[in-house]
């Protein structure tokens, strides 16, 4: 396979210094006053029914400088604000394209803090990273080596609720090369077990939230007898931040592992199309749906494929994975979440979840045979041959308790 570049986000733990720090808070908080600024502008001219593009918002952020109100803008780098109205321009051509909501505006409290910086603004020499407006490097924990020759297109410098601060450099990198197969595995998501293979492996669910539960209940009842905004309700808040972050790195980190296994071993990966969004308004499994973290499953196993020249495949959200004896065909006429074993007309028994990997998986190969996509089967082969005939209800065979 033909070796290619792409573009790779490096992620590190810095120790800026006061000033330092003190230096990056306050280009945080223009970054977001500019940001709020154009979209505010930019909403009213939307009103008005008339468009402002990102040259006409880069010309009013030069005007914003040179008033007395907003002189202070000109004390941070200027490349991070032009960045921020970039970051806008972005957000409203996913609007149009009806790929994202209208963009909001950015809350000092619940905005992530961060700064982008191009190459105009800092400067990366043996290793270490100077942002502009400051005279020292950052104090930068290089957990992990750059590709070799690798030169920072941009370096993005952001703060989370937690208080810790992180640097990001983005880089042209080429993906070492995966193991040569032919492989192919149906994948199944769920909650007991975090996904199911065709190959009837389960993965079980690590549950990091279940874990840490009692840890956040006791952090988060003393910030609820705090005083909201008094010194000790920051302290109290950051602790519930710190381990809301233990629980993410720990999800995260468990993700990396299993998508690069699964990316690894095989070269055709089948998965379901869930829509997660609205999976989780179901309030009996939004906790349990949410710590399992689909989502996040199915974006790192994109962009993975994508970098090993692997191929990814999404089934039809309808398409009857668990219903469908994956043996002769035949379509269960219901499957209760409780179900977890359940035996066919035809006398095979299925796990539910091995039983739908591999139907998924059998659905996925179908599209790359056909090369169409997958559609929803409502019904039995027979039945479509025969409107008389009926679907039978499974029987069950162990049940959840």
């Amino acid at each position: 396979m033909t070796a290619f570049q792409v573009k790779r986000a490096f992620k590190y733990r810095c120790y800026p210094s006061d000033a330092q720090a003190a230096e990056l808070s306050r280009t945080f908080g223009c970054v977001r006053k500019v940001y709020n600024l154009a979209l505010a502008a930019r909403t009213d001219a939307w009103v008005r029914q008339e468009r402002l593009n990102y040259a006409q918002t880069s010309a009013m952020l030069t005007q914003w400088k040179k008033s007395e109100e907003l002189a202070y803008l000109s004390e941070v780098s200027s490349v991070p604000l032009q960045q921020a109205l970039r970051h806008l321009q972005g957000a409203f051509v996913s609007f149009w394209d009806k790929r994202s909501r209208y963009p909001r505006f950015k809350s000092r409290k619940k905005s992530r803090a961060s700064a982008e910086y191009t190459r105009s603004a800092f400067r990366f020499r043996d290793g270490k990273l100077t942002l502009a407006k400051m005279t020292d490097p950052l104090v930068i924990v290089w957990s992990r080596p750059l590709p070799e020759g690798a030169e920072p297109t941009t370096v993005t410098v952001s703060r989370d609720a937690a208080g810790r601060w992180f640097v990001s450099l983005l880089c042209d990198d080429t993906p070492a090369a995966m193991p040569s197969t032919t492989a192919a595995v149906g994948i199944d998501a769920g909650i007991t077990s975090l996904v199911t293979l065709s190959t009837g492996e389960k993965i079980t669910n690590p549950r990091h939230e279940r874990k840490d539960r009692v840890r956040l209940a006791m952090a988060q009842r003393v910030l609820s007898r705090r005083t909201k905004g008094s010194a000790n309700w920051e302290k109290a808040r950051r602790k519930v931040a710190k381990v809301h972050a233990r629980i993410a790195d720990r999800r995260r980190d468990f993700l990396h592992q299993l998508t690069t296994r699964l990316v690894c071993e095989n070269q055709t990966l089948v998965i379901e199309d869930l829509t997660v969004r609205n999976i989780v308004k179901n309030r009996t499994l939004a906790r349990a749906v949410s710590d399992a973290s689909w989502s996040e499953l199915r974006m790192m196993l994109e962009y993975k494929c994508a970098w090993y020249g692997r191929k990814l495949i999404a089934v039809d959200r309808w398409f009857p994975s668990s219903k469908l004896c994956s043996a002769c065909g035949a379509i269960a006429a219901s499957m209760p979440l409780t179900v977890r074993i359940w035996t066919c007309d035809c006398g095979a028994v299925h796990d539910r979840d091995v039983n739908a990997a591999k139907n998924i998986l059998a659905a996925g190969l179908a599209v790359t045979v056909c090369g169409d996509g997958v559609r929803p089967q409502r019904s039995t082969p027979e039945r479509q041959r025969s409107a008389k005939q009926k679907t039978q209800p499974a029987r069950e065979g162990i049940t959840a308790h």
